[in-house]
């Protein structure tokens, strides 16, 4: 078997054992009183993977050069992931879940950007392909990525405007391995909440915590420190 076709082997079992994974705290989730919200989309985004990685093996040549430059990148990006598990720890899963009275979530790359998770799964599904001269690949799949995250991100900010999990009524943590800050009426440090005014110290929010995608973290505090 030819490099390429190792190395999309080797991504093809880092995506089952993140699935794994993803199940394993899923199932705790829920039993600890979680609520998934997007169930009906989530199929599409096992599919997306599964597809992405099947046509990159049918599209690419095994005798072709391999840019080894984008396959470091890749490679930089799967520590990336890493550090976004590490830091989310029990909260991490493939899939959008409340759960109430949970703790905030502000360590790791949750600190600088919004949703690292989708950023880091969009990287990926452009420089892999990429990386052995698949160009079509990587366009049609990010399209259809950036098509899918769009609507997910809508799945998680009508889950944090559900009626019931008010910032100033609840302490709520939106796992998925994504966000920081969607909330309305948020104010924070990151750039996406920056501009928004201050709202009252009782009523304050800070949302953060998505390979899949990812948290969105969500708890009321007397300041968005």
């Amino acid at each position: 078997m030819s490099v390429p076709y190792w190395i999309l082997l080797a991504v093809a079992v880092q995506r089952l054992a993140e699935m794994a994974l993803a199940r394993r705290n899923t199932r705790a989730l829920l039993a600890s009183g979680g609520i998934e919200h997007g169930r009906r989309h989530y199929p599409l985004f096992v599919l997306l993977h599964g597809a992405w990685l099947a046509t990159i093996a049918l599209a690419i040549d095994p005798g072709a050069a391999i840019d080894w430059t984008m396959l470091v990148v890749f490679g930089a990006l799967q520590v990336a992931r890493l550090w976004v598990i590490v830091s989310l720890g029990r909260y991490w899963t493939t899939r959008v879940i409340t759960v109430p009275g949970a703790a905030l979530v502000r360590r790791g790359p949750y600190r600088f950007m919004r949703h690292p998770n989708y950023a880091i799964v969009a990287a990926e599904i452009a420089l892999l392909p990429l990386a052995f001269g698949a160009w079509a690949v990587a366009a049609a799949f990010s399209l259809a990525n950036l098509a899918l995250l769009w609507h997910r991100v809508r799945v998680e900010d009508r889950a944090l405007r559900r009626p019931g999990w008010a910032p100033s009524a609840d302490r709520v943590r939106l796992g998925a391995a994504e966000g920081s800050c969607p909330c309305a009426g948020c104010f924070s440090r990151s750039s996406s909440c920056a501009a928004r005014p201050r709202p009252p110290l009782r009523a304050t929010a800070r949302a953060c915590a998505p390979t899949m995608p990812g948290a969105t973290t969500m708890r009321s505090r007397s300041s968005c420190r």
